[in-house]
C-alpha cells in the first residue's frame, strides 16, 4: 500500500474551527479517537492532499467477490487506481482469496481502503469456511444480554482478523411483520425495547474489538411484505408511529455512539412527501431527521445503490449525486462509479455541492479509518487464517447462545423434561425438508427412541399406538435466512392427527412464524422452538426435553395471541449428563487432541483394534470418540452404537449398586457374615467373612479360580461331552457360546467350589473375582430372579441405560457387538456376543463379576449418578451418605487402596490410575481392556472401552503401555480451571 503524504502541520491551529463545525457538533462523536490531535493530523494531511477527484472518490464503496473472474477484480483494481474509490464491500468467495485481494487492492491504493462486509451472523454470511453465529432472530431469544456483547465481539475478532473494518450489523428493524421476505431472522424481534437492548449489547461487542458496526435499515425495513432488492417497498405508517416505534432503537444507539447508519430504500410517505422518493435519496430523511433531528454524526451508508428499490427511480450517476445531496456520506455499491465522480464533480464545480459539504464527508470518511488503524496499515497474515477464522472458543459460545435461546411454549402437566424413562416408550416423527438426524442421535442418548415413520396418515397413526411419547422434529433446510420455513398443509394435518390420538411434544427447528400456520395446539402437550436446523440446535432441544440443560429462552415475535411475544416458560434440569464443548466445562480441546495420537499409535501398535474414548465434566460429555475397528481385519468402524463387553467393571456397574440398595435399607450391613447371607457357607471356613472385607478384597479369598479347566477332557483337553452339547436340552440349557450348552448343575458346583476353597494363608489385600461371584448367588437368591433383570428393573432403563446389560446377543446384531477372543483353548471360536469371561460365561453370560456389555454413553451415565450422590434424571438412587460410605478406603493403613466394592486411586506407585486424580475419586478396570473413573473433586468422568483381547487375550501391550493411564494424564494436564 502507497500513501504519499506526509502529516501537514499547517492545520494543527485549526481544531476550534472543526470542533465548532456539524462534524462534531451536539451528540459527542463515534469517529473520533482518544487521541484526537494525532488522528485529526492525519486526516487534514490526507485530505489536503487528494485532488478534487480523489476526495469524492473516497464517498464510494464498491462490491467484490472473491470468487469472481480475474476480469471482474482487475475492474476493482482500475476503479481503486484511476478513480481513487475511498472502500470495497466483499461479497462472496473465500477466506483465503479474500485476503490476497485485500492487500493487493492495499498496495494499489493511494490512501487506505475502508473494507466492509455484510456479517450479520458472522463472516459465513457471505464466505465459505468461515464461522456462522445462531441468526439475530434466536439471539432475540436470550435473556441475557451479556452473551449477545459475546457474540458481536467474536463477529468483530473474525473480521479484524480478515482485515475488515467495518460490518454493515447490526439489524436493527423491529420486525412486526411475519410476512416480511427480507428481514424476518435477520431481525432481534417485534418489541422495541429487546431489539434495542439487543442492538447495544450487539454493538459493545463489535466496537470493543476494534470494528465499526453499521445500524441498519433506516428508518426501519421491520413491517415491509416486500423487498428492496426488488421494488421499493412502502411503509405506511404514521410519523409518530414511526418515531414511536422503528426509530426507537437508533435514539438509543446513537446516545451510545453508534459508528454508522445504513438507510434503506424504502418509501415513506409521512416521511418524505414526493412520492415515489426512496428514504436513501430523502434529504428528509438522511439530513432533517437523522443527521439533526436524531443528532447523528456517525458514518451515514446508502444501503445498495443497485438495489430496484433505488434504482428504479434514476439513471446511474444521478442516484449517486441524489444520495449524497440527500446527505449519505458513503455511497454503497454504485452502478457505475466514473458517472457517479462526474456528476458530484459537476455539481461542486457548479456550486450545487459546497466545499464544507464535501469535506464534512471525507472527513468523517478519513476519520473513521484512523479510529480502526489504518493510518498504520499492515497487511493480512493469511497464516493460520482458517483456523483463527473457527476456534473453539467460537464452537463454546455458538453452544451457550443456542441453548439459552431454546424457547419452551407448551409444557403440559410439566411433561418437561421427561421423567420415569423405564416406564415411557418413545417415538420420533420427522417432518419438514430439512434433516433431523443430529435430533434424532442426541435423543437416543438419553433412552431408547424409534424412529417412525409411513408413507400415509392412517398406517403413521397405526404405528404410533405402541408409544407413550411422540416427539415430532419440524426440520426446516436454514442455509440462509429467507429460505422457507413454513408447514405443507399436508404436514399440519399430519401433526393435528398425531397430536390428537398421541401424547405428543412438537419441537420447530425453523423461525418460530411457522407456527402460525398450526390452528391449534390444544391436543399437544408440548410445543418447543429450537429456531434454527444446525447440527447444535438439534443437540441442545433434544438435552433440554431430557432434562440435561434448562429451557431459559423467550419468544421474540407474536405467534397469533396465544403465544405472545415475550412467552416462554422455564424447564427444569434433571442432573442427566449434556453434550458440548470443552471451554464450557474448563478443558483445553486443544491439549485434548493429545488422547487421538495416544490411542492412534495404540491401535497402529495393536495394542487393540479400536476403542470408545468419553470425558465428561461437570456433567457435560466434553469428548466422545470412536476409534479404529472392532477387529484387524477393518471391517466394521467402531461407533457410538459399538457395546464391549465391560469385564470386572460388572462389579460396579451391576452387582454393587443391588449392594448398596441393599445396604441403605438395611436388609443388610458391612458387618453381615457370608454364612447369614448364604446358608450353603454355614459351618464351612467362609461363613464369618464380613461384607465389608469381602468387598474390599481383604477376606483372604482365593485371587482366581479356573473353574472351566476341570470340565475339559483329561486327554484331549477339549471340553467334555459330560458337561457341554452342540445343541440345548432340558439337561444342557446353559448357553456359554455359539453352539455350546452346559450342564444345568454346573452353577450349583461353581458355588460348591468356592465353598471348599481354601483361604490364603495371610490377611492381606489380594484382588478377586470371588466376593462378585458370591453375591451373584446370594442377589440372585434373594430376589428369586436374575442379576439381569434386576438391573435392567431397578437401574438401566429409569437411567435410560438401553445398551447396557447381559446377553448383548439377545438385543443388538453381532456387527453391534466387538468380539473379545479367540478362544482356542476352551470354546475353540471367535467369542462374539459372548461374555468372555470363562466363569462368567459357565453361568449363562450373567455373572457378578462379569457378562456385562455396554457403550462409554451408557457407562457414564451410571458413573454420572454416583458423583451426582446417587441421583440421576430426577429419580434418586442412593443417598449421598451411601456412596460416601461405599467409598471410603478403611483399609488405607493395611495397605488396601480399596473402597467398598470401588476400586481406588494407588497408595503407592503402581495403580489403575495415572496418580493425578484425587483421593476422592473411584472407578474399576477391566480385563478386556476397559476403566470407568470418577473423580467428584474435579467432577470429570472417563471412560475408555476397547477389546484389546481380540484375537489374543495374551496380548497385554495396552496394559504394558499404560495406555488407559496415559489418556487420563492427558485429561487433567487439559483442566484450565
Amino acid at each position: 500500500m502507497k500513501l504519499k503524504v506526509a502529516p501537514n502541520f499547517l492545520f494543527l491551529g485549526s481544531l476550534f474551527f472543526f470542533l465548532t463545525t456539524n462534524l462534531f457538533s451536539q451528540q459527542r462523536n463515534p469517529l473520533i479517537s482518544e487521541d484526537f490531535p494525532a488522528q485529526k493530523e492525519w486526516v487534514d494531511s490526507i485530505y489536503n492532499s487528494m485532488s478534487l477527484e480523489e476526495k469524492i472518490g473516497q464517498l464510494f464503496m464498491v462490491d467484490v467477490f472473491s470468487n469472481a473472474p480475474e476480469s471482474k477484480t482487475d475492474e476493482i483494481r482500475k476503479l481503486i487506481e484511476k478513480q481513487h474509490i475511498g472502500g470495497v464491500i466483499f461479497s462472496k468467495g473465500g477466506p483465503l482469496r479474500q485476503a490476497k485481494l485485500t492487500n493487493e487492492f492495499q498496495e494499489a491504493s493511494k490512501v487506505p481502503l475502508l473494507v466492509g462486509m455484510d456479517a450479520e451472523w458472522g463472516l459465513a454470511m457471505r464466505l465459505d469456511s468461515t464461522f456462522a453465529l445462531p441468526w439475530n432472530m434466536t439471539l432475540g431469544a436470550i435473556e441475557d444480554n451479556s452473551l449477545i456483547e459475546e457474540a458481536g465481539a467474536a463477529i468483530s475478532r473474525h473480521s479484524k482478523r480478515l482485515g475488515v473494518h467495518i460490518n454493515f450489523a447490526p439489524v436493527v428493524d423491529i420486525n412486526t411483520n411475519p410476512e416480511n421476505p427480507i428481514i424476518g431472522t435477520r431481525s432481534f424481534g417485534e418489541e422495541k425495547e429487546n431489539v434495542t437492548a439487543k442492538s447495544l449489547a450487539f454493538i459493545r461487542g463489535m466496537q470493543r474489538e476494534g470494528v465499526l458496526s453499521s445500524a441498519k435499515h433506516f428508518p426501519g425495513h421491520g413491517d415491509t411484505d416486500s423487498d428492496s432488492h426488488k421494488t421499493l417497498p412502502t411503509i405506511s405508517f404514521s410519523k409518530s408511529r414511526i418515531e414511536n416505534v422503528e426509530l426507537y432503537p437508533y435514539k438509543k444507539l446513537i446516545e451510545e455512539g453508534l459508528s454508522s447508519v445504513m438507510v434503506a430504500h424504502l418509501n415513506v410517505p409521512s416521511l418524505e412527501e414526493e412520492k415515489g422518493t426512496p428514504s436513501s435519496l430523502s434529504k428528509t430523511v438522511v439530513t432533517d431527521l437523522l443527521k439533526k433531528g436524531l443528532n447523528f454524526n456517525g458514518l451515514i451508508f446508502t444501503d445498495a445503490l443497485n438495489m430496484k428499490g433505488a434504482s428504479n427511480f434514476s439513471n446511474p450517476g444521478d442516484i449517486d449525486l441524489a444520495a449524497f445531496l440527500a446527505g449519505n456520506d458513503v455511497l454503497l455499491i454504485s452502478e457505475d462509479v466514473p458517472k457517479g465522480i462526474q456528476k458530484i464533480a459537476e455539481a461542486y464545480n457548479n456550486g450545487l455541492i459546497s466545499e464544507q459539504r464535501l469535506s464534512h464527508s471525507v472527513k468523517k470518511i478519513l476519520f473513521a479509518k484512523y479510529k480502526v488503524g489504518l493510518n498504520d496499515y499492515e497487511p493480512i497474515n493469511s497464516a493460520f487464517l482458517i483456523s483463527e477464522l473457527h476456534s473453539v472458543r467460537d464452537d463454546a459460545l455458538f453452544e451457550k447462545l443456542t441453548e439459552s435461546s431454546i424457547t419452551v411454549l407448551k409444557n403440559n402437566m410439566g411433561l418437561l423434561p421427561f421423567k420415569k424413562l423405564a416406564k415411557k416408550k418413545f417415538a420420533y416423527v420427522n417432518l419438514g425438508d430439512g434433516d433431523g438426524s443430529a435430533f434424532l442421535s442426541q435423543l437416543r442418548k438419553y433412552t431408547k427412541v424409534d424412529w417412525v415413520s409411513a408413507v400415509n396418515l392412517e398406517s403413521l397413526l397405526s404405528r404410533l399406538e405402541e408409544y407413550d411419547r411422540v416427539i415430532v422434529g419440524f426440520h426446516k433446510e436454514d442455509d440462509n435466512p429467507w429460505t422457507s420455513y413454513k408447514f405443507s398443509n399436508r404436514e399440519i394435518r399430519w401433526l393435528y392427527e398425531i397430536a390428537r390420538k398421541n401424547s405428543t411434544v412438537l419441537n420447530v427447528f425453523a423461525r418460530p412464524y411457522a407456527l402460525l400456520d398450526i390452528p391449534t395446539f390444544t391436543d399437544m402437550e408440548g410445543v418447543v422452538v429450537g429456531y434454527q436446523n444446525n447440527e447444535i440446535a438439534q443437540q441442545k432441544v433434544a438435552q433440554m426435553l431430557f432434562g440435561a440443560v434448562k429451557a431459559r429462552g423467550k419468544l421474540p415475535v407474536s405467534i397469533g395471541d396465544e403465544f405472545p411475544e415475550g412467552s416462554g416458560l422455564r424447564s427444569k434440569e434433571l442432573n442427566r449428563l449434556s453434550y458440548g464443548v470443552p471451554e464450557t466445562v474448563g478443558i483445553n480441546s486443544y491439549k485434548l487432541k493429545k488422547i487421538d495420537s495416544i490411542i492412534t499409535e495404540a491401535i497402529d501398535k495393536k495394542m487393540t483394534p479400536g476403542a470408545q474414548i468419553l470425558i465428561a465434566r461437570k456433567g457435560k460429555v466434553i469428548y466422545n470418540r470412536n476409534f479404529g475397528y472392532q477387529t484387524y481385519e477393518e471391517e466394521l468402524p467402531v461407533t457410538d452404537t459399538t457395546v464391549y463387553d465391560l469385564a470386572s467393571l460388572t462389579k460396579i456397574l451391576a452387582t454393587l449398586p443391588l449392594v448398596m440398595e441393599q445396604e441403605e435399607k438395611g436388609i443388610i450391613s458391612f458387618d453381615t457374615k457370608l454364612g447369614e447371607m448364604l446358608s450353603v457357607f454355614q459351618n464351612s471356613n467362609k461363613e464369618y467373612i464380613r461384607l465389608q472385607d469381602m468387598l474390599m478384597h481383604y477376606a483372604r479369598l482365593k485371587v482366581w479360580i479356573p473353574f472351566y479347566i476341570s470340565t475339559l477332557d483329561k486327554n484331549t483337553r477339549k471340553p467334555s461331552d459330560l458337561y457341554y452339547s452342540k445343541v440345548p436340552s432340558e439337561t444342557f440349557n446353559t448357553h456359554v457360546a455359539r453352539d455350546m450348552y452346559i450342564r444345568n448343575d454346573a452353577q450349583d458346583t461353581i458355588l460348591a467350589v468356592i465353598r471348599d476353597s481354601d483361604l490364603e494363608r495371610k490377611k492381606e489385600y489380594k484382588y478377586s473375582d470371588l466376593p462378585f461371584y458370591i453375591l451373584k448367588y446370594y442377589l440372585e437368591s434373594y430376589y428369586n430372579t436374575t442379576l439381569n433383570s434386576l438391573t435392567q428393573e431397578r437401574f438401566y432403563r429409569p437411567l435410560g441405560a438401553n445398551y447396557t446389560g447381559y446377553l448383548p446377543a439377545t438385543r443388538f446384531g453381532l456387527d453391534q457387538i466387538a468380539p473379545t477372543e479367540n478362544d482356542k483353548l476352551w470354546r475353540a471360536q471367535k467369542v462374539h456376543g459372548y461374555v468372555h469371561d470363562q466363569g462368567a460365561a459357565m453361568q449363562g453370560g450373567i455373572g457378578g463379576h462379569a457378562g456385562l456389555f455396554s457403550n462409554a454413553n451408557d457407562v457414564a451415565k451410571i458413573m454420572q449418578m454416583y458423583m451426582n450422590g446417587g441421583s440421576y434424571g430426577g429419580e434418586k438412587f442412593f443417598e449421598p451418605e451411601t456412596i460416601s460410605k461405599f467409598n471410603t478406603c478403611y483399609y488405607c493403613e493395611e495397605n488396601v487402596r480399596r473402597g467398598v466394592g470401588f476400586d481406588k486411586p494407588q497408595l503407592g506407585s503402581v495403580g489403575p490410575t495415572c496418580g493425578c486424580v484425587s483421593l476422592t475419586s473411584f472407578g474399576h478396570t477391566g480385563f478386556t481392556g476397559t476403566l470407568a473413573w470418577a473423580d467428584p473433586e474435579e467432577e470429570i468422568i472417563y471412560v475408555f472401552l476397547s477389546n484389546r483381547t481380540y484375537p489374543d487375550s495374551n496380548n497385554r501391550k495396552l496394559i504394558r503401555e499404560d495406555i488407559r493411564s496415559k489418556i487420563q494424564e492427558v485429561i487433567y494436564e487439559a483442566i484450565d480451571f
